[in-house]
């Protein structure tokens, strides 16, 4: 997810250099979403981690 996250922000950067604002502005936006996404599920398996199995 973190991948997709650098893509649209690639994405975005070479959009806004070409002045397409609509579609840098929507780019950034979704790489925005992507990296939030991406922390709660690291801060959730970072949190969860390797627990011993309940017997």
């Amino acid at each position: 997810m973190l991948s997709w996250a650098v893509t649209f922000l690639i994405v975005a950067i070479v959009a806004g250099l070409l002045g397409l604002t609509g579609v840098a502005g929507t780019a950034t936006q979704i790489a925005y979403v992507l990296f939030i996404v991406f922390l709660i599920f690291a801060a959730v398996s970072f949190i969860m981690g390797r627990r011993p199995p309940v017997t």
